[in-house]
């Protein structure tokens, strides 16, 4: 008897783990050329290269925008709907709400800016 509740309760725990681990989710956002100014949101994030995590719900969007002297300003966004995630998806036969989080970034993201034609 003893030994079932050490097992469920490793279950539980093992689910939760992976339900956790499975919120997060990750992406490399990188400009050609590097060290452009990012902005995540309208709000300054640093610069390129550029490693973004949140735990934002299946579909969020975040705007982007790069900003390099010499470079006209780029302006994209990028969904949580990219690739799927099998923990959130494992999680989520256990408990319904890690299906929010069944989706996640590509590894990575990249931009390639174009330069600014200074004779006009």
């Amino acid at each position: 008897m003893k030994t079932k509740r050490s097992t469920q309760t490793i279950a539980v725990f093992l689910a939760g783990l992976m339900l956790f681990a499975s919120c997060k989710s990750t992406t490399m956002i990188i400009s050609d050329p590097p060290g452009a100014k990012l902005y995540l949101n309208g709000e300054s994030a640093g610069v390129t290269p550029y490693q973004y995590r949140d735990t934002k719900i299946v579909g969020s969007t975040t705007d982007v925008k790069l900003v390099k002297e010499g470079y006209a300003d780029f302006y994209t966004a990028f969904s949580r709907n990219e690739k799927a995630d099998a923990g959130a998806i494992i999680g989520g036969l256990f408990l319904l709400f890690p299906f929010l989080w069944t989706m996640k970034y590509k590894p990575t993201h990249t931009y390639e800016l174009i330069p600014v034609n200074e004779e006009d």
